[in-house]
């Protein structure tokens, strides 16, 4: 080494001395930031959120009609449910064509000026990949039932009936619950887990597989900036099918979730079509434990970018849930990824009925400040936040009595289950106003005219009767509304990088009711309470807060954080941020 050399080196080294001396031995670096780190994820349910053509289904030309209200929120990235070519049975989960546009939602052009739309307002879009399986209507499935040699046979999972009826397996959707369907065309049963209209993909398959991934990289060079694979946990299976125990059914993701070879199928699906885009990717699910989870998203592993876990969204029930439970749930999760991997942070989806009405209080008197207190918690926590169109105006579930109301298959086929064994109906549709998936898919709340200005038609499914007094046109303009309350909370998102970065620490951990913790990075440090019940409660933060600042409440006369001892007495469904002083 020349002396030039060494002189440089030594620069170098000496430059890097200061940062190399805070860093102990046994420190890991902070997390690498990524874009999907730090995106606020919308998601939007084509079919209820505008129709431009008056058929009361939403379409592709509805949603861009709304692309700078979109952008009005704050978001930075938008999950879009699937939009492709499909008979519809479960809502365009069950895929034709993965190469063309449902034409209830409109064309390809249509797709074309959405993307470009959104990326011209800095709004990333995320697709919704279905391929656990696929219809029975696709060209795939129409060719493997055709006969016992054709080429497509092997594409889904059969057994001949020679050999006797298969091993049982769970269906959630069918009508009995039977995920094998006899196919009297070959003398054989395919195996679906979900409905008889949706056979499963074999993925043992490896031209299976191609197929996937350059339907994959279709989206991908189209300009399509993540994939979010639908119960992708669940499409690895032990093709032996050996006899599961009885009644395994009531805890079947033991015996479905992360099956054979799942993460092996997750790296060649990286090299082959993650590794070549700057993508986002998640799947529906992480698996039985935390090392399931792990496994999906560590990075040296080369398959998913973050866990998508549901123990947290299944903690509300009809009956009521524990705030401890719940804080119990989502810190167990932040602790199990606080140094390696990444989590989604969410309350609502497509598959859930509506956030205020699961895990807040629709009543009238507490509807807004619950909601802007669920938000709250989304908005703050670690983690990629995913929020679902319509939560942002606190919209409600339907409150349906008659079950013609309903649309979603599963449900239909589950009343109808019922009524053959002599089930109570009453209770059953009690359960269904509360849980039901088409709560969370009523037409989104627009205006106060006919049909919340969803459609000139007639809506698909009916629009939530309050849509008079809960809707967007009337928020956007009362500074004080759950709708203006989202907006300050992505734009406290994006300028307190800690709220992404940062670590995060309970306050007052055994509080039955008031979820309070820390979001803490190098240069900020912000406290969260949220009182999580419909009475006054107190928390003691054991913090000096005199000097601290508020940042943002839910009620207009939020405490100032004059409370030396650190007590404080919250109003019901009270939210409050404070940033603290950072020593």
């Amino acid at each position: 080494m020349n002396k030039s050399t060494l002189y440089s080196v030594l620069i170098i080294f000496l430059l890097l001395l200061p940062g190399l001396a805070c860093q102990g031995p046994n420190d890991k670096p902070t997390t690498t930031p990524k874009w999907w780190k730090e995106a606020i994820v919308y998601q939007i349910y084509p079919r209820s959120f505008k129709d431009s053509d008056g058929d009361g289904i939403g379409d592709l030309k509805g949603i861009i009609s709304q692309l700078d209200y979109i952008k009005s929120l704050g978001v930075t990235a938008v999950w879009l449910n699937p939009i492709y070519s499909s008979p519809n049975d479960d809502n365009g989960y069950d895929i034709s064509d993965y190469r063309n546009i449902m034409k209830d939602f409109g064309t390809m052009e249509d797709f074309d000026a959405l993307l470009k739309g959104m990326h011209e307002r800095g709004i990333k879009l995320v697709m919704d990949v279905v391929v656990n399986h696929s219809s029975d209507e696709h060209e795939w499935f129409k060719q493997s039932r055709s006969s016992r040699t054709n080429p497509y046979r092997n594409y889904y999972h059969w057994w001949n009936a020679e050999r006797g009826k298969p091993p049982y397996r769970y269906s959630l959707f069918d009508i009995n619950h039977d995920a094998w369907m006899f196919d009297s065309l070959t003398n054989a049963y395919y195996l679906h887990y979900f409905s008889r209209k949706q056979p499963d993909l074999n993925w043992e398959n490896p031209k299976l597989r191609q197929e996937v991934f350059e339907m994959m990289k279709f989206w991908a060079d189209k300009g399509t900036d993540g994939f979010r694979l639908d119960a992708f946990q669940f499409a690895a299976k032990d093709t032996l099918f050996p006899v599961f125990p009885e009644g395994f059914e009531k805890d079947f993701i033991k015996y479905y979730a992360m099956q054979g070879n799942l993460h092996g199928y997750l790296q060649e699906m990286n090299k082959e079509v993650f590794s070549k885009y700057d993508v986002m990717s998640v799947a529906e699910g992480a698996g039985k434990t935390f090392e399931d989870a792990h496994n999906l998203v560590d990075e040296n592993r080369h398959e998913l970018n973050m866990a998508y876990a549901f123990d947290g969204v299944d903690v509300a029930k009809m009956e009521g849930y524990s705030p401890l439970h719940f804080k119990e749930v989502f810190s167990r999760w932040d602790s199990a990824f606080e140094k390696d991997g990444w989590l989604s942070i969410f309350l609502a989806n497509h598959d859930q009925a509506r956030m205020v009405s699961r895990f807040g209080n629709d009543k009238p008197e507490f509807r807004e400040l619950s909601s802007k207190l669920l938000s709250t918690f989304i908005m703050t926590m670690r983690g990629t936040p995913y929020y679902y169109n319509g939560d942002e105006l606190g919209m409600t579930n339907a409150g349906f009595t008659n079950i013609s109301d309903y649309k979603d298959m599963p449900t239909l086929n589950e009343y109808q289950h019922q009524k053959s064994i002599g089930g109570d109906l009453d209770k059953f549709m009690r359960r269904i106003q509360f849980e039901c998936r088409d709560n969370g898919r009523t037409p989104f709340q627009w205006d106060k005219t006919k049909n919340a200005g969803f459609s000139t038609g007639t809506p698909w499914l009916k629009v939530n009767p309050n849509y008079e007094a809960i809707n967007e046109a009337t928020q956007d303009k009362d500074p004080n509304s759950c709708l203006n309350y989202f907006r300050k909370l992505t734009e406290l998102r994006k300028t307190n990088l800690a709220l992404v970065y940062g670590k995060y620490a309970l306050v007052d951990k055994n509080n039955s009711k008031v979820y309070a913790f820390i979001r803490e990075s190098d240069v900020e440090k912000l406290l969260i309470i949220l009182n999580f019940s419909d009475s006054n409660s107190e928390v003691d933060t054991q913090l000096n807060l005199s000097a601290a600042k508020l940042l943002l409440s839910n009620y207009m006369d939020a405490l100032a954080g004059n409370e030396v001892k650190g007590h404080i007495t919250l109003r019901p469904y009270e939210a409050i941020i404070y940033k603290l002083d950072h020593l």
